[in-house]
């Protein structure tokens, strides 16, 4: 029994200190970080706004709204890539002022397919860097010219601050901002003051034409954003962090939306996982040390899984799996509260962890989804945001 005990603790340490590692060094780099001044001379910068839509007639004009705001700072055209649409989101979109390119292909359905379609298309005209929204999304005013500053200083790519439009909304959309302060700031903040690559989070992001001609955009996973980021580093290319500047997007408030996003975002980097992480570890041991910071992140276990393991280390009858415990859920609860600092939240972001534990088992029932969205074969599904199913 002894001997068991021991083996469960050595392999409780192993499948959770490439996360309490990656989590220490990422909190206190960003605790400490300072986005610097880019010079602003953006004169002559050419900017393309890409959104990818699929049935997104509910957000569609306020988001185009919130661009046009945006894009009075910069030299910018709105295009919007109306794929594989059943609904009148394209239509709306024209009335609203935007460029339309629309996108019928029922074999090749997701986000990646939109995105590589339209850079192929638009590449060829002249435009100087290309940056992503999600129809479901506001920007703050500055989104442009801060981006148009950090391209016009040589970036490769830029990623700005990522969180919740409708924080409000619902328990689990409260829960999913203090997750994206970590996630989506805290997170970038801290790779950006060690120099290393900020991350693709999705939405608010922009690649330069350059960097498109270097790395096409090939991402066709379930977390095309994850992936192509991974495309990036591996070639030696860096997203920088423009943490000013901001993107807000609705979150599904209810339960069918919720399961659907979180299996396909951790089932999707279950595949990362399993398909470049050797590749990463293999170069980083050969001597490319950046390239070891993007495998502990992808090593990171989804954090309701990475807490309820370190829980059982704690508890187990072995004094140094206690300790190692012990130390690790420390790391989480400075992770968080570091998170909440620099995400501009407060006691009341604080208050919901509340109701973490609800949420730590409903994501560990979702574990078999999960590893369903993990497959070779997984499907893209679109993010249900109009119900509230429990």
């Amino acid at each position: 029994m002894t001997l068991l005990l021991h083996l469960l603790a050595l392999a409780l340490v192993l499948a959770t200190l490439p996360g309490t590692l990656e989590l220490l060094l990422l909190t206190l780099a960003g605790l400490f970080y300072r986005e610097p001044e880019s010079k602003r001379v953006i004169d002559g910068l050419r900017l393309a706004i890409v959104v990818p839509a699929h049935n997104e007639r509910l957000h569609i004009e306020r988001c185009i709204g919130s661009l046009t705001e945006a894009a009075q700072s910069a030299d910018a055209e709105l295009i919007v890539v109306a794929d594989n649409c059943e609904d009148e989101t394209a239509d709306l979109a024209r009335a609203a002022g935007a460029r339309v390119l629309e996108r019928t292909d029922p074999e090749r359905r997701g986000k990646g397919y939109a995105l590589d379609f339209a850079f192929a298309q638009l590449l060829p005209e002249g435009f100087d860097a290309f940056v992503v929204v999600d129809a479901d999304s506001v920007v703050s005013d500055d989104l442009l010219a801060d981006i148009a500053a950090q391209m016009a200083d040589g970036a490769d790519a830029v990623q700005v601050r990522y969180t919740t439009l409708n924080a409000d909304a619902s328990l689990r959309t409260r829960l999913m901002n203090l997750a994206l302060m970590a996630f989506n700031v805290l997170r970038p903040r801290g790779r950006a003051a060690l120099g290393l690559s900020a991350g693709i989070l999705g939405n608010g992001f922009a690649l330069s034409a350059d960097t498109l001609r270097a790395v096409p955009y090939g991402a066709a996973s379930v977390v095309e954003d994850l992936e192509y980021h991974l495309l990036l580093v591996e070639a030696g290319r860096r997203v920088r962090f423009a943490d000013r500047a901001w993107v807000k997007a609705d979150m599904p408030t209810g339960g069918r939306g919720s399961r659907t996003q979180r299996a396909r975002w951790e089932g999707g980097r279950l595949r990362m996982i399993l398909s470049h992480v050797p590749s990463l570890l293999r170069r980083a041991v050969a001597g490319r040390g950046r390239l070891l910071e993007p495998a502990l992140d992808l090593l990171l276990l989804p954090l309701s899984l990475h807490v309820t393991l370190l829980f059982v280390a704690l508890l187990l009858p072995v004094g140094l799996a206690r300790v190692y415990g012990l130390a690790g859920l420390t790391v989480v609860a400075l992770h968080v509260l570091v998170a909440v600092r620099v995400g501009g939240g407060g006691l009341r972001e604080l208050g919901v962890l509340a109701a973490a534990p609800f949420y730590v088992l409903w994501k560990l029932a979702l574990l078999p989804a999960i590893t369903r969205a993990g497959g070779s074969g997984a499907a893209w599904v679109r993010t249900d945001r109009e119900s509230n199913e429990p």
